[in-house]
């Protein structure tokens, strides 16, 4: 057998096998959550500002590596380095009691109605108050839709609208000898729930406000991909 038919070597391996370093790892939804669910109580604590909570955000999702996420909770007091490990001896909140399920109708005839409190808040929600008030208070409400509409009729009547502070608020009604008052806002994350508020107050009145000192924590993420 001459040199140039000799066998090939096939310890040689096709490929490069050399250890990837955790930076350079793919990011998880559950990685890019993590980091996101920091920021935001970073914000609610006052340490980002408006602007360096958004890009932060922004960024937080986009990114693709762990390396890419690590330097966004760098310079934050609660920082949890990025990784594939779990950590070890880490003192667990107690469990909240679940969100109880409400009709995503509500009707006040000669008297009152209130939600209020820790409830699941779909995509839909309808109030109609005649001669009677409507409170609904979203502060503590846990949203499973990226966009909450409203619909109120308020007839000799009044309906009152309380969201958290970093939520949007957008929308507005008609008021025939009323009022209807909605006090506009747009969250700092683009990620955050959208509450629309449509109707008519006829004799009667609405009021959609932020309710300053209120931040929401729990939400389904509107994904990217729309």
């Amino acid at each position: 057998m001459t040199k140039s038919e000799a066998k090939p070597d096939l310890t040689k391996q096709p490929f490069d096998v050399t250890p990837v370093a955790e930076a350079e790892l793919r990011a998880s939804d559950a990685d890019r959550e993590r980091i996101a669910e920091l920021l935001r109580d970073a914000y609610a604590e006052g340490r980002l500002t408006v602007e360096e909570h958004s890009e932060r955000i922004e960024a937080a999702y986009n990114a693709r590596t762990l390396g890419e996420l690590a330097p966004l909770t760098r310079d934050l007091p609660a920082h949890r380095p990025v990784s594939t490990e779990k950590p070890q001896g880490v003192a667990h909140r107690a469990p909240q009691l679940p969100a109880r399920s409400e009709s995503p109708t509500m009707m006040a005839v000669f008297g009152g109605t209130s939600r209020k409190g820790r409830w699941r808040v779909g995509s839909h929600l309808r109030a109609v108050a005649v001669f009677g008030g409507v409170e609904i208070d979203l502060s503590d409400a846990v949203f499973e839709s990226p966009e909450v509409e409203i619909e109120v009729w308020a007839v000799f009547g009044g309906v009152d609208i309380k969201v958290p502070e970093n939520v949007s608020l957008h929308g507005s009604g008609i008021g025939v000898f009323g009022g209807f008052d909605v006090r506009e806002q747009t969250a700092a994350d683009p990620y955050a729930p959208v509450v629309r508020v449509k109707g008519a107050a006829i004799f009667g009145g609405c009021e959609a406000r932020p309710r300053r000192g209120k931040k929401l924590r729990e939400w389904v993420r509107k994904q990217l991909d729309g």
